[in-house]
C-alpha cells in the first residue's frame, strides 16, 4: 500500500443520471430473464441443435471470462513477483474479476435448457471432458476469489458490527469470527493467491481447447492447434488494460485523484505480453499456410483483420509509446482498443468462426439474448459501484494526513 493513501469506502452520491439508465438497463434484462424461466430458453434465444450457444456463451462465458483476467495477473505482479507499488489497484482487480466470474458463471446457468441441473458437474465427474475441467476451475476460481476478497470484508467490519433489537446478541459472535477469519487469512492468504493463478491459467487455456473440439466447425483462421496457448497469452495480455480501464473510470466517477503515474508502470508491461501473443498468432498464421484465407473478402478475412490490426498491432505500438502511458485519454483509448481485440477474438473463434455442417439458416442473437446479455453487465457496474461504496476497496488519500497537510500550509501563508 501506498504510504500516502488507504482503502477506503467511497464517500457520495450513488445515484446519478448513468446509474439510473443502468438500473433501466437491468430491469429491462430481469424481465426477459422471468421470461426465459417460464418458458424456456427458447422463448429468449435463437438457439437449435445446429447453434447450441449464442451469445449467453459465446460472449458473456468465453469473452467474459478472458476480461475478468485482471484480478489473477494483477495478483500475480503484486504478491508473486512482489511489485507492492501497484497494491493501490489490487482490491479493485479483485472485486472486477469477483463480479466478472461470478456473472460468467450465471451466463452458463441461463443459457442451459435445463438450468436446474447446473450443478451436475459437481457430481457426475468426467475426467475425460475439457468443459469438466473448466467449470470445474471456474467454481473453484470463485471461491478462491470470495476468499481473498474475506480480508476485505473483515477489515470493514471488525469492530463495527451493530445490529439492532433481538439481533444485538450476535453482535459479538460475529466480530470474534470477523477476528478470527482475519488472522487466519493472514497467515494463509498467500496460498490462495498462487492457487488462484494457477486455476487461470488453466480454465484460460482450456476455452481455447474448447474449441478445438469443432474441428472442421471452425473457420481455419481461428482453428489451431496452440489454440490453448493463444487464449492463455490473450487473457493475460487483456488484464492490465482492464485494471487501466476500470481505474481510470471508477476515478473519474468519483472524483477521485488520479493515480497516473501507477496505471503508467503498468501500462509498460502491456506491450511485451501483447508482442508475444501477436508472435503467436502471425506464427501460426505463417506454419499452418492460413494466410491465404486472408486473400479472399469475406466475412472471416474482415472480422479476423480487424480483430488483429485494431485489437492488437494498433494497441501494441501504442503501449510502446511513453506519450501514451503518461497521457490518461490516451493509455484510456489503447486499453479499450486492446480490450475490444480481445473481446473480439472470443466473439470471432465462438460465433463468426463455427460453422456446422448441416445449418439451414445462420445464427443471429435474439432481443431477449441481447437484452439479458446488457442486463448483466450493466448489474455488474452496478453491483462494482455499490461495493466500492461499501467495502474499503478504492485507495485515497489519508484523511488525517490530509488535514495535518492542509493547517500547515495555513500556517505557512500566516
Amino acid at each position: 500500500m501506498h504510504h500516502l493513501t488507504e482503502p477506503r469506502p467511497v464517500e457520495g452520491k450513488f445515484l446519478t443520471p448513468t446509474v439510473i439508465a443502468l438500473i433501466i438497463i437491468v430491469l429491462n434484462g430481469l424481465v426477459w430473464l422471468v421470461i426465459r424461466f417460464i418458458f424456456g430458453i427458447g422463448a429468449v434465444a435463437n438457439l437449435t441443435d445446429q447453434y447450441p450457444w449464442g451469445i449467453l456463451k459465446g460472449v458473456n462465458v468465453a469473452a467474459g471470462v478472458a476480461l475478468a483476467a485482471g484480478g489473477f495477473t494483477t495478483a500475480a505482479l503484486t504478491h508473486i513477483f512482489h511489485k507492492e507499488y501497484f497494491h493501490d489497484i489490487i482490491r479493485p482487480a479483485l472485486l472486477l474479476s469477483f463480479l466478472g466470474y461470478m456473472f460468467a458463471g450465471m451466463s452458463v446457468v441461463i443459457d442451459l435448457g435445463r438450468f436446474y441441473q447446473f450443478w451436475h458437474p459437481m457430481v457426475f465427474w468426467n475426467g475425460n471432458s475439457v468443459l469438466f475441467e473448466v467449470a470445474i476451475c471456474v467454481m473453484a476460481y470463485v471461491t478462491v476469489l470470495g476468499i481473498e476478497f474475506m480480508p476485505i470484508v473483515c477489515e470493514r467490519f471488525i469492530g463495527r458490527v451493530n445490529l439492532k433489537g433481538v439481533l444485538s446478541i450476535f453482535n459479538r459472535p460475529i466480530d470474534l469470527l470477523l477476528r478470527y477469519s482475519d488472522r487466519i487469512l493472514d497467515k494463509t492468504l498467500f496460498f490462495f493467491i498462487i492457487t488462484g493463478v494457477v486455476l487461470s491459467c488453466l480454465h484460460q487455456s482450456s476455452l481455447g481447447a474448447l474449441m478445438m473440439l469443432a474441428g472442421q466447425k471452425i473457420h481455419p483462421l481461428w482453428q489451431s492447434p496452440i489454440s490453448p496457448l493463444m487464449f492463455l497469452l490473450s487473457a493475460i495480455a487483456v488484464g492490465f488494460p482492464m485494471v487501466i480501464m476500470q481505474t481510470i473510470i471508477t476515478e473519474r466517477s468519483i472524483n477521485l485523484k488520479p493515480s497516473t503515474y501507477i496505471l503508467a508502470n503498468l501500462g509498460k508491461y502491456v506491450g511485451p505480453l501483447l508482442g508475444i501473443y501477436l508472435a503467436s498468432k502471425i506464427g501460426d498464421l505463417v506454419i499452418r499456410e492460413t494466410f491465404v484465407y486472408l486473400t479472399s473478402f469475406s466475412v472471416a478475412s474482415v472480422m479476423w483483420t480487424i480483430e488483429i490490426l485494431f485489437g492488437v498491432i494498433i494497441p501494441l505500438r501504442m503501449f510502446f509509446w511513453d506519450k501514451v502511458l503518461t497521457s490518461r485519454p490516451l493509455l484510456l483509448t489503447a486499453s479499450l482498443l486492446l480490450i475490444m481485440g480481445v473481446f473480439l477474438n472470443r466473439f470471432n473463434v465462438f460465433i463468426t468462426a463455427y460453422k456446422p455442417l448441416y445449418a439451414e439458416t445462420p445464427y443471429w442473437p435474439a432481443l431477449g439474448e441481447i437484452s439479458i446479455s446488457l442486463g448483466l453487465v450493466a448489474l455488474q457496474i452496478l453491483l462494482f459501484r455499490a461495493f466500492i461504496f461499501i467495502f474499503p476497496v478504492m485507495s485515497q488519500p489519508i484523511k488525517q494526513l490530509r488535514t495535518k497537510t492542509k493547517y500547515a500550509i495555513r500556517g505557512v501563508i500566516r
